[in-house]
C-alpha cells in the first residue's frame, strides 16, 4: 500500500467532513489546499441514514461529500464522509438485505446503506423529484476543467461503505472501469456474493480498517462479507508496549486517529490525534 496516498485520500475525506452536514449548498469551485491542490466539481447530498432509534433522520438531506480534480492534472477524487447516525446504526443491530439495485446478480447489500446511497445526487433535490440521475449517471457529463486521467474513490466509515457501493456501480456501468479504492473504517457492506463480485470488478481496492476499532468488524459474518484488499492498522504498540490512541468507541473509529497512525508508519511529520483520544 502506497501510505502517502492513504494519507492523501483520507485528508481529503477529512475536507468532505469540513462542510457541516446541514450545509446543502454546493461548494463548487471552491479550492481545497490539500497535497498539490485539488478544485470542487461539485458536492454531493443524500438523504441520511435512518435508523430505529432516529428514523427520521433518512428525511434529512445533508452534505456527504466532494467530487474534486486536481488542480493542474486530470486526477479526479470523490470523497465520502461518513455520519453521527453510525452510532445509532451499531445500536439498532437489525442487520437487513435487499439485492444489490444497480447490478444484477450481485448478491445483498445492507438496506440502510442503499437506501442511502441511492439517494446521493449532486442535487438536493433527490428526495422531491426521483428522475434527479444518481452520481454514477451524472458523473460522465460533469464539466471537468481537464480531461479526467484517473478516478479515485474514498470515504469513511459509512462513507467507506457508501464509496464501496459507488465503486461497483461506477465500474459496471460508466465508462469508468478502472477506479482506485481506498476506504478507512468501512462496515461490511452486503454478503458473500456482493464481495464476490465487488473484488472481481474493483480490485484496486485498499480496505484500511483499526483492529480494535468496532464498526469494521459489524455486521457479522456468515451473511455479510467484506470485500478485499485489508490493511489493517494497530493502536496498541508492541515494542515498546504503548497505548497510541485512547481506547474509546469513537476515538478508535474518529479519521483522524486513523491519519494519526498512518502518519506515524509513514515516517514524516505526525498528524495529531483529537486531544481527547490521547491516551
Amino acid at each position: 500500500m502506497d501510505l502517502a496516498q492513504s494519507i492523501l485520500y483520507a485528508q481529503l475525506v477529512n475536507a468532505a467532513y469540513a462542510i457541516p452536514r446541514e450545509d446543502v449548498s454546493n461548494h463548487a469551485g471552491q479550492p481545497i489546499a490539500i497535497g498539490a491542490g485539488y478544485t470542487v466539481i461539485t458536492s454531493i447530498f443524500a438523504d441520511d441514514l435512518a435508523t430505529d432509534m432516529n428514523p427520521d433522520r433518512g428525511k434529512q438531506r445533508v452534505s456527504i461529500g466532494l467530487i474534486l480534480q486536481a488542480a493542474t492534472a486530470g486526477d479526479v477524487v470523490i470523497a465520502i464522509r461518513g455520519t453521527e447516525g453510525i452510532q445509532e446504526w451499531i445500536h439498532d443491530a437489525e442487520f437487513l438485505m435487499v439485492p444489490t439495485p444497480f447490478l444484477a446478480g450481485a448478491g445483498h447489500t445492507d438496506d440502510g446503506f442503499t437506501a442511502m446511497y441511492l439517494s446521493m445526487t449532486t442535487t438536493t433535490t433527490a428526495s422531491i423529484d426521483p428522475t434527479c440521475p444518481s452520481v454514477t449517471k451524472t458523473l460522465p457529463s460533469l464539466a471537468f476543467p481537464r480531461p479526467l486521467t484517473s478516478l479515485t474513490i474514498c470515504g469513511h466509515s459509512l462513507g467507506a461503505s457508501l464509496a464501496t457501493l459507488l465503486a461497483l456501480d461506477v465500474a459496471a456501468n460508466t465508462p469508468f472501469k478502472n477506479p482506485t479504492v481506498y476506504t478507512y473504517a468501512s462496515p461490511r457492506t452486503g454478503g458473500p456474493q456482493f464481495a464476490a463480485t465487488y473484488n472481481q470488478v474493483v480490485p484496486n481496492t485498499t480496505r484500511i480498517a483499526g483492529r480494535l476499532d468496532l464498526v469494521p468488524k459489524l455486521p457479522l459474518p456468515p451473511l455479510y462479507e467484506h470485500v478485499l484488499g485489508l490493511y489493517e492498522l494497530n493502536s496498541v504498540q508492541l515494542l515498546p508496549p504503548k497505548i497510541l490512541v485512547k481506547p474509546d468507541l469513537v476515538c478508535l473509529h474518529i479519521l483522524t486517529s486513523y491519519l494519526y497512525l498512518l502518519s506515524r508508519q509513514a515516517g514524516g511529520p505526525i498528524l495529531p490525534l483529537q486531544p481527547q483520544c490521547i491516551p
